[in-house]
């Protein structure tokens, strides 16, 4: 069985927090990558950033739904989400534009796994952690490769 190790790649491409969005997109565009770990100061994985995350900055902001009842207005999501998506879409720096919601595996993942994490979380970079340490990533490219060679 195929794991983590097999397909990942070794030498990962990182991107720190603080680096601009322009930055990001260049370096995306440069190393013909779709995402990339995000780190801080002393190197610690704090999230993924994606092309995805590039391409919502760029679109319309969305107001919540609101209903007018007796003078008084009931949204009809929450407005945080809003405020959520505001903070994204005015983000200047990596780290505020970026995913926290960190999913992680190790390099004795299964295959099966890495792809079921993928299509159900909807995640598009996997970092490969090993005793705290990033050894590598997996993207969607690595799986679809994988499927390719008839491993």
């Amino acid at each position: 069985m195929l794991t983590a190790k097999d397909i990942m790649t070794s030498e990962v491409i990182t991107v720190n927090e603080n680096a601009t969005v322009r930055e990001l997109a260049t370096l995306l565009l440069m190393n013909s990558i779709s995402g990339a770990p995000v780190v801080n100061e002393v190197g610690g994985v704090i999230g993924v950033v994606t092309e995805s995350d590039l391409i919502f900055q760029n679109k319309k902001v969305h107001l919540p739904t609101a209903v007018a009842i007796l003078d008084a207005f009931l949204f009809l999501e929450r407005p945080e989400k809003m405020e959520k998506e505001l903070k994204k879409i005015a983000g200047s720096k990596v780290g505020e534009i970026c995913s926290h919601d960190l999913v992680c595996v190790t390099p004795e993942t299964g295959l099966e796994e890495l792809a079921t994490l993928m299509a159900e979380k909807k995640i598009h970079t996997l970092p490969v952690m090993e005793q705290g340490k990033l050894v590598g990533v997996i993207g969607k490219s690595d799986i679809i490769r994988t499927i390719a060679q008839g491993l």
